[in-house]
């Protein structure tokens, strides 16, 4: 009887850890190669709104749930920089792969669906937390902000990585050209990281939209975000963490089931 572990046969079997630490190392030094890229800018871009929004209507604005408005507005900032990035890690090196012609270096190694939805994960966590880094040791020094909650903090901003890493290897896996990864991104990324209460309190908002906003799973990592930060939350920040866990775990059941049946990415 044939080992159920054996690699060239195994789904539940034994993990590949070199395979899956050579992919997630891979992933990691293919964003850290290009920092002023993927580190930088997202830090300057964030520091450009929270300077925009300071002069634009900062000083008029008044607090918002008791806080300033640019206390307010700096966690979603940060939570709106981990997810786009993170999104942009997994789904440019699927479709950059698959547009090259060179996924098949992925897809020959005995690395299972599950090895591989890990390993893409991995880059797009680890990119989301180091620009949350950045961006609070700014907050930090600029604005003098603390986090109120760092361990929560920090589980929604890892939460926020993957769930958003999730999303962008089942887009990435999906479209097939460049322009088809821009119209995911401009169509559905964008709206659900600015229509989240990432620049405003969602209790403002007429009763429509206050429901559809509670449907958004990046309402939740923004004001879990926000809770974790400065100590302010729209929601409960358990209910958020349990919405956000269970729709991270679900994109990557949908993107693990991709990888499995090799969906758009085996000739």
């Amino acid at each position: 009887m044939q080992d159920f572990m054996e690699l060239g046969e195994r789904r539940f079997g034994r993990v590949n850890w070199l395979g899956l630490y050579t992919l997630a190392s891979r992933e990691i030094r293919r964003f850290l190669a290009v920092w002023t890229q993927t580190l930088l800018a997202p830090l300057v871009t964030a520091g450009l709104f929270l300077m925009i929004f300071n002069i634009a209507i900062g000083p008029q604005r008044g607090d918002v749930m008791g806080v300033e408005f640019m206390t307010f507005i700096a966690p979603g900032i940060l939570m709106m920089t981990v997810i786009q990035n993170a999104f942009a890690n997994t789904s440019s090196s699927v479709v950059i792969s698959k547009v090259q012609g060179n996924i098949v270096d992925t897809l020959m190694p005995p690395l299972s669906a599950g090895e591989l939805l890990l390993g893409y994960l991995a880059g797009g966590v680890a990119r989301g937390l180091l620009v949350a880094i950045a961006i609070s040791v700014a907050l930090a020094l600029v604005l003098g902000i603390v986090p109120a909650h760092p361990v929560a903090a920090l589980g929604f901003v890892i939460l926020g990585g993957a769930f958003m890493g999730a999303v962008g290897l089942v887009a990435g896996i999906f479209a097939e050209k460049f322009d088809q990864m821009a119209a995911i991104t401009n169509f559905i990324v964008t709206p659900l990281a600015f229509l989240s209460g990432t620049f405003y309190s969602v209790e403002a908002l007429p009763p429509v939209l206050y429901k559809i906003t509670h449907l958004n799973p990046v309402f939740y990592l923004i004001d879990g975000t926000r809770w974790g930060v400065i100590g302010v939350s729209d929601s409960d920040p358990l209910l958020g963490f349990a919405v956000c866990l269970g729709s991270t775990l679900l994109v990557s059941l949908l993107a693990w089931s991709m990888l499995r049946r090799g969906y758009r990415l085996k000739a």
